[in-house]
């Protein structure tokens, strides 16, 4: 009986393997030279493009960076960011956390650019991820080799971007966003360092500044800083107030002031803020802002955007390989 019980076992684990690596031959993951037969100038077509971009127009690193961002944490870096809307169903780009998104146009230029040297090969998700890793270089900040071999996704809704970190959100409500898509702790102080670059409108962090129409000034934040923010945002509902730089006076570089400032109470949202709030994430903080740590942040933010791009990614059969980013095909 135990013979032919460890015999039936082994018969057992034997198929169970052998479906493991039927699944993985049909599903294969991403990985490095993805497109070394198929489009082997894929990333210089994608470099040059962007660099072209970023250059005429500097403020759109920070928007491409933050596309692959709020791609990712909503059903995965699928592209799904980027499609249009279709009858009765909005898609993610018109919810409301993603009504200040752009880019949209250079990700659809650089895509026809693709289309031209290889057809159909070149998914619009590892365009996102090339041009966000992209935007970063060219914001003086660092370079990594991004895994490829994503596909798109064919669905995009609105009701799904709850999934996004809120800008509102307290440490506790951040923490628990990142810990359902696989980042921990740290990869929450690593990426949300995304703010050294970029500006925001008024009404991501006015609720910083006023209860309703009455003034009330976020205790964390550092006073003078507070009353500069407001002479930018005169109150809650004011849509003609000018943008505010995420990270004063280097917003347009790629490098540790950003927690220089969330050290000083000058963390321009509430969830920039809250890092100082947990031993983790507010010792992270204060080491990164000594002005001593820029090469190890530089690896971590290398090593946390290669986690994030992994997540929910779809692979093989799955999904499909846009020829327009904003449309199925």
């Amino acid at each position: 009986m135990a013979a032919g019980r460890m015999q039936w076992l082994s018969l057992a684990l034997a198929a169970s393997l052998a479906m493991l690596l039927s699944s993985s031959a049909s599903q294969p993951g991403i990985g490095f030279g993805y497109y070394k037969e198929t489009c082997p100038a894929a990333e210089q077509i994608v470099f040059r493009e962007t660099t072209r971009i970023v250059r005429a127009s500097p403020d759109l690193a920070a928007s491409l960076l933050r596309l692959h961002y709020h791609d990712c944490f909503v059903q995965g870096c699928d592209a799904s960011v980027l499609l249009d809307s279709t009858d009765g169903t909005p898609a993610e780009k018109d919810a409301k956390p993603n009504e200040s998104l752009r880019g949209f146009d250079a990700v659809a230029r650089v895509k026809d650019k693709l289309e031209k040297a290889c057809p159909a090969t070149v998914s619009c998700a590892d365009l996102l991820a090339l041009m966000a890793r992209d935007a970063v270089v060219l914001s003086k900040g660092p370079s990594w080799p991004v895994a490829l071999g994503r596909r798109d996704g064919r669905t995009s809704n609105a009701g799904d971007c709850g999934q996004l970190p809120p800008l509102y959100g307290n440490i506790t409500v951040m923490i628990e966003v990142f810990a359902a898509k696989g980042l921990d702790v740290k990869d929450l102080a690593v990426l949300s360092a995304a703010h050294t670059l970029g500006k925001a409108h008024c009404s991501s962090f006015a609720d910083r500044l006023y209860n309703g129409s009455a003034p009330s000034t976020d205790p964390t934040l550092e006073r003078r800083y507070a009353d500069r923010l407001r002479m930018r945002c005169p109150g809650p509902g004011d849509s003609s107030a000018a943008m505010s730089e995420m990270d004063a006076g280097s917003c347009s570089t790629f490098d540790t002031s950003y927690y220089r400032q969330v050290a000083r109470g000058r963390g321009l949202l509430r969830s920039d803020a809250g890092l100082m709030e947990h031993p983790v994430t507010g010792a992270y903080v204060r080491r990164a802002a000594a002005g001593r740590y820029e090469g190890h942040f530089f690896q971590d933010f290398r090593d946390s955007m290669a986690k994030m791009g992994a997540i929910g990614v779809l692979t093989g059969n799955q999904g499909e390989i846009r020829t327009k980013c904003n449309l199925v095909n």
